[in-house]
C-alpha cells in the first residue's frame, strides 16, 4: 500500500476537519473525490507533512511518515496545488526553482514536453501565460523533482473545458511515460472515473466509500 491512515483525526481552529479516518491508497492512480469542506485538499497535505494529525498515524510505503524529513519527503511526495502559484521569471526559471535548492539542474526540455508544453516555453514569460500553460508548469515544476508520488490538489478547477481536457491528457499520458503514483483531488466524480483506478470518497470529514473506481463510481 502507498500510503495508509489509521485512525486519523485532524482539527483546524478547534473544528474536526477529519476525523477518525482508517484508508489506504494504492500505488498507481488515486483519487479523493468529495463535495467542497468534506476535508479533501486536507488530507492531500498530510501526506507529504504539510500537515501533520491530531491524532492517528499516516504511513508512506509502509513507516510513519513522521519519521522522515519533511523537505526529504516533499521532494519524492511532491504537490501540484489547486492555483499556480509561480516565481517571477521565465518558465524555465519556475521549473528549476525547486530543482536548484536540492543542488541539482534540471533536464528542461524533458520535464516541459512531460507537462504537455513544447522547449519554446521555456524562455517564456510565465507571468503571460493562460491559467492553463501555468498549470503545466507547475506540473513541471513538480516533475523536475523527480518525485515517485504526484498529489494533485483540483488541478483543474480554474481551467475551462478545453483547458481541463489538455491537462487531463497529459496527466493520462505520464502514466505511460514515468513510474510515478497519483492521488488526485476532485470534486468532479466523472473526472475521477478518467483519471483514477481507485477511489476514496470523503463527506463531512468522514470516509464513506473506498475501492475501485469502476465499482464504487461505475458511469
Amino acid at each position: 500500500m502507498l500510503f495508509e491512515l489509521e485512525a486519523v483525526t485532524y482539527r483546524r481552529g478547534g473544528e474536526v476537519v477529519l476525523e477518525g479516518i482508517t484508508v489506504g491508497l494504492p500505488a498507481g492512480a488515486s483519487c479523493v473525490a468529495g463535495p467542497s469542506g468534506s476535508g479533501k485538499s486536507t488530507l492531500l497535505r498530510l501526506l507529504n507533512r504539510l500537515a501533520d494529525p491530531d491524532e492517528g498515524v499516516v504511513r508512506y510505503r509502509g513507516d510513519d511518515i513522521r519519521e522522515r524529513d519533511p523537505l526529504d519527503l516533499r521532494r519524492e511526495v511532491s504537490l501540484v496545488p489547486q492555483l499556480p502559484a509561480l516565481i517571477e521569471g521565465t518558465v524555465g526559471d519556475n521549473v528549476r526553482f525547486a530543482v536548484r535548492l536540492c543542488g541539482r539542474e534540471p533536464d528542461l526540455d524533458r520535464v516541459v514536453d512531460l507537462a504537455g508544453l513544447d522547449s519554446s516555453f521555456i524562455d517564456r514569460d510565465a507571468a503571460r501565460l493562460s491559467v492553463g500553460e501555468q498549470q503545466r508548469v507547475m506540473l513541471a515544476r513538480a516533475l523536475a523533482l523527480e518525485p515517485r508520488v504526484l498529489l494533485l490538489d483540483e488541478p483543474t478547477s480554474a481551467l475551462d473545458q478545453a483547458a481541463r481536457g489538455a491537462v487531463e491528457a497529459t496527466l493520462l499520458h505520464l502514466r505511460t511515460r514515468l513510474d510515478v503514483s497519483t492521488v488526485l483531488v476532485t470534486h468532479d466524480l466523472a473526472q475521477a472515473r478518467r483519471l483514477a483506478d481507485h477511489v476514496v470518497q470523503l463527506d463531512h470529514g468522514r470516509v464513506v466509500g473506498s475501492g475501485a473506481t469502476r465499482e464504487l463510481l461505475p458511469a
